[in-house]
């Protein structure tokens, strides 16, 4: 059984009468689910994730003024449910998995995730807000939220980046990618740079995936995730099997290169961002700035954001 259909039903056949029976004036102010840091948040848990940081838990969110109320009695209440559920053991949390489930504050939460307590206010504060903790904030469910404080949030963030710092995002990695793979990587072999070589290769693999996550408008999660979780994308989601083949097949690594860099380009002609047909993509970089609106993240550094 995949952590978020345990955890729910955890929720719904343990947590949720113990809440009704002990805290029944809230029950309509308690957000309940799973969303965050772990591999079952992202739906990405198998047997080996189960050594640490798994088991029944689930979160469950309140306002700020509830928190101060009954989040301290709460707590207490939620780490005395039975630890044992459908033959799963009690949740084994390891030294750096202590707060992830359990009675939470719905700004600190975010706080925690994003750095604030709702989405970010200006272009240049969602420019630079990493996107692996975007997509910590916005992944796992929602079980209930008849309060709506935190899905309010979550739905801010899931609406994804304001379109001129995605496009900016997708200018700059364009600009790695032609940078990193198209050019400097074919250049670092024949100097007999295998190291410079490997890093630019590594370049190119990242923001060629950052790009297909920007393109399908999902935030990517973090290193450890961010290739396999592209098998759940719409948008040239086959590219994960290029660039599997990029990283483990020494041979054509530059047909390899140039075939994901041309399908990136015909995926950047069908959303308008450019009408280039130049297979360097570093020369569809100005077109692609072009369509940015704001005027001070028109004029940043191609390659930043």
């Amino acid at each position: 059984m995949k952590g978020l259909a345990l955890s729910e039903a955890y929720y719904r056949e343990v947590g949720k009468p113990w809440l009704l029976k002990n805290f029944a004036e809230y029950k309509d102010r308690i957000c309940a689910g799973l969303v965050g840091q772990g591999s079952e948040c992202f739906g990405f848990d198998d047997e080996l994730s189960r050594d640490h940081d798994f088991g029944p838990s689930f979160c469950l969110w309140l306002s700020e003024e509830d928190y101060r109320a009954v989040g301290r009695e709460m707590a207490e209440g939620y780490r005395a449910l039975p630890g044992e559920f459908m033959g799963f053991s009690k949740r084994d949390i390891s030294p750096h998995g202590d707060g992830r489930v359990g009675v939470l504050e719905t700004k600190s939460f975010y706080q925690g995730m994003i750095g604030g307590a709702k989405a970010p206010d200006t272009l240049m504060d969602w420019l630079f807000l990493p996107e692996p903790y975007l997509a910590m904030a916005t992944n796992g469910a929602v079980f209930e939220d008849p309060y709506g404080e935190f899905s309010a949030v979550r739905k801010e963030l899931l609406d994804f980046y304001p379109e001129d710092v995605r496009i900016k995002k997708i200018a700059a990695r364009a600009a790695t990618m032609a940078q990193s793979g198209q050019y400097n990587y074919a250049r670092c072999l024949r100097r007999g740079e295998v190291v410079a070589a490997a890093l630019a290769l590594d370049e190119f693999v990242r923001a060629g995936i950052s790009m297909v996550y920007l393109l399908n408008r999902v935030y990517m999660p973090f290193y450890k995730w961010m290739h396999r979780g592209m098998e759940k994308l719409l948008i040239l989601s086959d590219l994960k099997e290029e660039f599997q083949l990029l990283i483990s097949v020494e041979d054509r690594r530059k047909d390899r290169i140039e075939k994901i860099c041309d399908r990136i380009k015909e995926e950047l002609r069908r959303q308008g961002l450019t009408d280039g047909t130049d297979g360097f993509l570093e020369n569809h970089v100005p077109c692609i700035m072009a369509k940015i609106q704001d005027p001070v993240i028109r004029c940043l550094p191609e390659m930043q954001g």
